[in-house]
């Protein structure tokens, strides 16, 4: 039985003291054993909100990092400072990173190996554009992206990837994917993790949706049987991330 997530995604949002009035409002609010809850956050807020966020259930995670040990990468974060930092997720290949600064799938792949070499937890995106589902590739793209960003990845490794799919043309536009156009890519998801691996493997791979999730929709989508939970964005800014987590279990 794979246990669900859900991920808050800050993006360039929040200040440290607009990180730590809002943890005031939230963290006492998220108690649940049954679901995992990591926010990913600004990097140089990390710290603060790692203090904050003690004797909680809810982890802390970071938005980016360099698929190199170390040299010279002028503004990029290592996994090994992610590490010692006490990081225990990082999201790998976000549609953004994609779009506005150029990674492709074999970016993604690199970053994904380097956070399961240092003992990170990668969730690693996956989606198409508007376009591309309008040219009726996405099935296509999808798998193409998944077998690419687990190249080289053993088996014993994959079960410790979080995936999440993410159509681009519902982040952040309030447009959400219907539950079974979610569930569709999802479940193609796991036929891919299938044929790479096996079934017993793929069972054990959490798959998130990620796309203008928000209370009023949560419960639907992660009770799909491929959706495991969601990569949250602006919702998970707001006091309402309470009900995603909570929609998990129809509280």
């Amino acid at each position: 039985m794979r246990k669900k997530m859900v991920a808050g995604n800050w993006k360039m949002n929040n200040t440290i003291s607009e990180s730590l009035q809002y943890l005031d409002v939230i963290k006492d609010k998220i108690n649940n054993n049954d679901i995992d809850v990591v926010f990913c956050v600004p990097s140089l807020n990390i710290m603060k909100i790692q203090d904050k966020l003690e004797n909680t259930k809810i982890s802390v995670g970071c938005q980016n990092m360099h698929f190199e040990e170390s040299g010279a990468f002028t503004g990029e974060i290592s996994a090994k400072m992610l590490k010692e930092a006490k990081v225990q997720y990082v999201i790998v290949g976000h549609s953004e990173r994609r779009q506005y600064f150029g990674e492709n799938d074999e970016i993604v792949n690199k970053k994904t190996v380097q956070a399961l070499k240092h003992g990170l937890t990668p969730i690693t995106c996956v989606g198409e554009t508007l376009e591309n589902r309008e040219q009726g590739i996405t099935i296509e793209l999808v798998r193409t992206q998944v077998k690419v960003a687990l190249n080289n990845i053993s088996k014993d490794d994959v079960v410790k990837v979080i995936l999440a799919y993410e159509p681009i043309w519902a982040i952040g536009t309030g447009v959400t994917a219907t539950s079974a156009q979610a569930e569709e890519v999802c479940k193609e998801i796991r036929k891919v993790l299938t044929e790479i691996y096996d079934k017993e493997t793929s069972d054990k791979v959490r798959i998130l949706y990620g796309g203008s999730v928000n209370g009023k929709n949560a419960k639907e989508l992660f009770s799909m049987e491929n959706i495991d939970g969601g990569l949250v964005g602006g919702a998970s800014l707001k006091p309402e991330f309470e009900q995603v987590v909570n929609y998990l279990e129809g509280k």
